[in-house]
């Protein structure tokens, strides 16, 4: 079991900060991710997505947003955001300026909203009252849901998870119950994980291809360096097989007799030779969760032979770390 899943339930909570930064009211309840799940890294990478995705679809608006809680509970970008994504003409002035113009106004952009994706309205995971009221929880739900029904080709991190307190005013004082909540979609087989991300890098996020190369290279050369050797092309430099045992023999600990592989292979028979045996070794030692073609690093793909690194880099970093 993932230990995060345990650790958000017994991180601290400042309930009375809580309590009184959103001045719930008597009889009134209220669910709200818990300030510590604000540090969450995927919880970051999830909004910071979100913000290029609004400030790239509105780029000829001149409309830049900054962040999810202040700039999107007055109805202004959401209004642009579905007027661009959807072709929707929405019967509302475009600038709200007072606090009943602004609920009139995300009165008609949310009940739009809810038409156009067919939902109920024991289905909506947001408010006018909580959009309104700048909640991240209500804002992250709406703009996910608009996401995926008008761009679903958006890359958007699976498995992002807050944990939430939902707070109730009552006449005995305020009621809280914690709990665990996914904002993106769960995914439980890690072999589609794993394929999923690097097919979105490569088909829909080449721009972030070699940035994510870089962070494999100095991997790589933070250990085989060691021996002397120097990484700098993942395509080509893997294909023989070489470099990838002598990795695996640094991370870990095997003993790699010169006369069970081909130190200079001069032949694609020999080439393919090494990288069955370290795709065996990284088999046997259960780093592998998919199956691989040995032909593929061979011939030099570059997803199958970075889905490799991969499974060493995801165990060896969070050691070093």
């Amino acid at each position: 079991m993932d230990p995060d899943f345990l650790n958000v339930f017994t991180l601290p909570v400042a309930l009375d900060q809580v309590g009184a930064e959103n001045n719930i009211a008597q009889g009134e309840k209220r669910k709200l991710i818990k300030p510590t799940s604000h540090n969450n890294p995927k919880l970051e990478e999830l909004k910071l997505l979100l913000i290029d995705w609004i400030n790239t679809t509105l780029k000829q608006e001149h409309i830049v947003v900054k962040s999810l809680e202040e700039d999107l509970f007055d109805g202004l970008v959401l209004h642009h955001l579905l007027e661009n994504l959807g072709s929707l003409k929405l019967d509302v002035d475009k600038i709200a300026l007072t606090e009943k113009k602004q609920r009139q106004k995300l009165s008609v952009i949310l009940e739009a909203v809810a038409k156009c994706l067919q939902l109920e309205e024991n289905q909506l995971k947001w408010s006018v009252e909580s959009i309104l009221t700048k909640d991240l929880l209500s804002t992250l739900h709406l703009l996910i849901a608009i996401a995926k029904h008008f761009q679903p080709n958006l890359a958007i991190p699976p498995n992002v998870r807050v944990e939430t307190i939902t707070i109730e005013n009552t006449s005995r004082g305020l009621k809280t119950e914690t709990a665990v909540e996914y904002i993106t979609d769960i995914k439980e087989n890690l072999e589609d994980q794993s394929n999923d991300a690097f097919d979105e890098l490569f088909s829909r996020a080449p721009d972030k291809l070699d940035a994510v190369k870089q962070v494999f290279l100095q991997f790589v050369n933070q250990h085989v360096g060691k021996l002397g050797l120097n990484v700098k092309d993942i395509e080509s430099q893997f294909a023989d097989g070489v470099i990838l045992l002598l990795l695996i023999g640094q991370l870990e600990g095997y003993f790699l007799n010169l006369r069970d592989f081909f130190l200079t292979p001069a032949s694609t028979t020999e080439m393919l030779h090494n990288v069955n045996l370290a795709v065996d070794l990284l088999t046997d030692g259960g780093l592998l969760n998919f199956s691989v073609n040995s032909e593929d690093i061979v011939k030099g793909d570059m997803k199958t032979t970075m889905r490799i690194l991969y499974c060493l880099y995801s165990k060896y970093k969070a050691k070093e770390t």
